[in-house]
């Protein structure tokens, strides 16, 4: 306390100012923070920051040598009596958590995610969730609970495809709606449909789609017969597409060629995925009332309920082949014919075969004659042996015997797409590389993206 006064009648002797001696202290107090400030900012060569902050924290502990590049001693005993102040250095956020927590620096929280309230406030506010922002230009196509029409979005004047689902007010949202809803929105993948809005009224549920031209059974019923490069191009990717979907225990359980969408450009994407749901694990018990006739596995036709992936594997085999032969492998119009027409090419089964098969009373309700397996090569001569080899691993009668998306796609048949096409990320399109494209179709009767598939004609593929 007596150095106090002493001090402050020593400066007001010594300082002619007309403030008072506080005002004076507490002027004089900034002027020695600031300069202590520049002065602390330039003690360290930027090569020494690290172990200068070492030094801080051992200061009160041990003498710090003195070495060339380094503060002076006067420097350290005046830091040494400053054991409270705080070192001018920038935060690293490269360095350990554990060493900036020792040396007590404070790092800026990270900025904090939007709520999904902001989120959807924010979007609301460009025109997503709005009716309005999209333009209806024709009627693709109606359904028992949807209608589709192309349109055109006023914000990106991009072409869409908007999938209006009539809402029941007893039944509220179709289950499929819910189903595809939930699925699509995390789906992202090159040869899956984006879905890019949706849009909930009081009377509607309207799924705003990316739009695509065409769809496989219409390039089909347009070129005839395919090349078998095409075929190839295609086939991989449905597989790629699939692959991604089976990774994430997604099953589509509705593969045929109305459901394969292709652009102009001969990009091919999974579209309708309302039959489609996720597969829990360990596997429980499905209806087996899904995948269209002509392309549901026997296994299924027969009252299985359990099933995995390889229930769309099937379906990959009889779209293979309707591709390169022209035509549908098994059309069959009820459950019995399409038995008799997969047995009819494939043989019937027998428990070398499929074991279990001759225990399944619906199998033995219609007593079906033996038949012998006929060879593939006969009804798809132009397909190489890699392409008859790939064909009969996915038309297996036992389903954890078909080969899967992932394994199908790095089969022999694809080796001539080159090796470039496995290592594509999910969201590059294989067109992507220069050694990939379409061959003109020998059977093409004129531009396979035409009027004709933007009208009436268009199929009901978004159902």
């Amino acid at each position: 306390m007596n150095k106090m006064k002493n001090f402050k009648r020593r400066l007001s002797l010594s300082v002619p100012r007309t403030e008072t001696i506080e005002e004076s202290l507490t002027e004089f107090t900034g002027q020695i923070q600031q300069f202590n400030n520049r002065r602390h900012e330039d003690i360290l060569p930027d090569s020494l920051q690290l172990r200068a902050l070492q030094n801080v924290l051992q200061a009160n502990r041990s003498p710090i040598p003195f070495s060339e590049g380094m503060q002076s001693p006067t420097q350290l005993n005046y830091r040494k009596s400053s054991q409270h102040r705080r070192f001018s250095v920038e935060v690293d956020n490269r360095l350990p958590k554990e060493f900036l927590q020792k040396i007590q620096l404070d790092c800026p929280p990270d900025p904090k995610p939007l709520s999904r309230m902001s989120r959807r406030a924010s979007l609301s506010d460009i025109g997503f969730g709005k009716l309005e922002t999209y333009v209806k230009l024709d009627k693709l196509g109606e359904g028992t609970y949807a209608t589709v029409f192309k349109g055109r979005s006023k914000l990106t004047e991009n072409l869409v495809a908007l999938k209006e689902i009539r809402l029941e007010h007893e039944e509220g949202a179709p289950c499929t709606a819910i189903r595809e809803v939930s699925l699509l929105k995390n789906l992202k993948h090159a040869n899956i449909v984006t879905l890019h809005d949706i849009i909930h009224t009081d009377r509607s549920l309207t799924l705003v789609f990316e739009y695509l031209d065409n769809d496989l059974k219409q390039y089909l019923d347009n070129c005839g017969i395919m090349n078998v490069q095409n075929v190839k191009i295609f086939m991989f990717q449905l597989l790629r597409g699939l692959s991604y979907c089976h990774k994430r225990k997604i099953l589509h359980r509705d593969l045929k060629p109305q459901n394969l969408l292709i652009n102009e450009r001969g990009e091919l994407k999974l579209a309708d995925f309302g039959l489609a749901r996720a597969k829990s694990v360990p596997t429980k018990t499905y209806s087996n009332e899904v995948v269209t006739l002509w392309y549901r596995p026997p296994d299924v036709l027969v009252g299985s309920t359990e099933y995995s992936t390889q229930i769309d594997m099937w379906g990959v085999g009889c779209i293979h082949y309707e591709m390169v032969a022209g035509r549908p492998m098994f059309p069959g119009s009820t459950v019995k014919e399409e038995l008799h027409l997969i047995f009819r090419l494939m043989g019937t089964p027998t428990e070398e075969t499929w074991t279990g098969i001759t225990a399944n009373e619906e199998f033995r309700s219609y007593h079906f004659p033996q038949y012998r397996p006929q060879p593939l090569l006969n009804h798809v001569p132009r397909l190489d042996a890699e392409g008859i080899d790939l064909l009969s691993s996915l038309l297996l009668y036992e389903a954890k015997s078909r080969i899967s998306a992932d394994a199908a796609l790095r089969h022999p048949y694809f080796k001539s797409l080159g090796e470039r096409v496995l290592t594509l990320p999910d969201n590059a399109s294989i067109f992507s590389l220069k050694e990939i494209h379409l061959q003109n179709d020998p059977g093409c009767r004129g531009s396979m993206f035409q009027q004709a598939a933007r009208g009436k004609s268009r199929r009901q593929s978004l159902f």
